[in-house]
């Protein structure tokens, strides 16, 4: 008996595999995009994070988004550096089949425009309060060019060692001054716990080069947070207008895609509707 079990063990592994893929892509089958519009299906809008941050700030505009029909992923990046969290994210976006808009914030728009570059599904770039580095430009001098963020001052190295043997520095926003600098049209109770679980950002993503600019062939869209104190809403404004970019300025602070969802998402709709007919 014990001979026949362990025989027909494979089996029914394979068939109980086989059930819980079904179960799992159901749901998704559900939400295919095709049924969100009679018309051709909406380009998935992909959404990408900066330094001291996760994918869950996106939370407000993931969910206007879904609400309005469009397939919606908000991938972790790494924040190890921009060579290994550009090839990370291009790597993501080559498992999506058909048109995306892409959207970085902060960090996350540097990462982005590298990691778009010569992916011809990419069909929109969107830029929330997010570096816009041109080729060949370290992102140190890109942040250094205004003087209206508060940003260096108050970062707080931590050393760490790597997988080889060599010494590394994660940076993060010094609490006491996190809502300040990064979130301060927040309440404080939030700031606070997000102070709390903020994700550290390789030092060396600041000394890395971009070795490609995707906005100089893919259009670009802009929002300029005009009270950020993070990167500066001087900086903001160069990049867009360097680039080209369509702009819209609002008031707030670094995290708009957190306090001005709505204003967001319908810049990213805006590039959606616009390149992807």
């Amino acid at each position: 008996m014990k001979q026949k079990l362990t025989a027909r063990f494979p089996l029914l592994l394979t068939a109980a595999v086989g059930t819980a893929l079904a179960v799992a892509v159901a749901p998704l089958a559900m939400a295919s995009p095709s049924q969100h519009s009679e018309s051709a299906p909406k380009p998935t809008v992909v959404l990408v994070h900066g330094a001291f941050a996760d994918a869950s700030g996106w939370s407000g505009v993931v969910k206007r988004l879904q609400d309005d029909g469009y397939p919606v992923v908000a991938p972790a990046n790494p924040l190890r550096g921009l060579p290994q969290d550009a090839t990370y994210i291009n790597s993501f976006l080559k498992s999506i089949s058909g048109p995306i808009v892409l959207a970085g914030h902060s960090y996350g728009g540097a990462v982005i425009t590298q990691a778009a570059a010569g992916n011809p599904n990419v069909k929109a770039l969107v830029y929330i309060a997010a570096f816009m580095p041109d080729q060949d430009e370290p992102l140190a001098e890109l942040a250094s060019k205004f003087s209206d963020s508060k940003l260096q001052p108050a970062l707080r190295p931590a050393p760490f060692t790597n997988a080889d043997g060599t010494d590394g520095y994660d940076l993060t926003i010094d609490p006491a001054q996190f809502q300040d600098v990064f979130a301060a049209d927040l309440p404080d109770s939030q700031t606070r716990v997000m102070a709390a679980a903020q994700r550290p950002v390789s030092a060396a993503a600041f000394g890395d080069t971009a070795t490609a600019a995707a906005w100089r062939t893919i259009p670009s869209w802009a929002l300029i947070a005009k009270q950020d104190n993070t990167l500066g809403a001087q900086l903001e404004r160069f990049e867009a207008e360097r680039a080209g970019s369509h702009t819209v300025e609002i008031d707030s602070s670094h995290v708009a895609m957190m306090s001005h969802p709505g204003a967001v998402t319908r810049l990213i709709e805006d590039a959606a509707r616009t390149t992807v007919k």
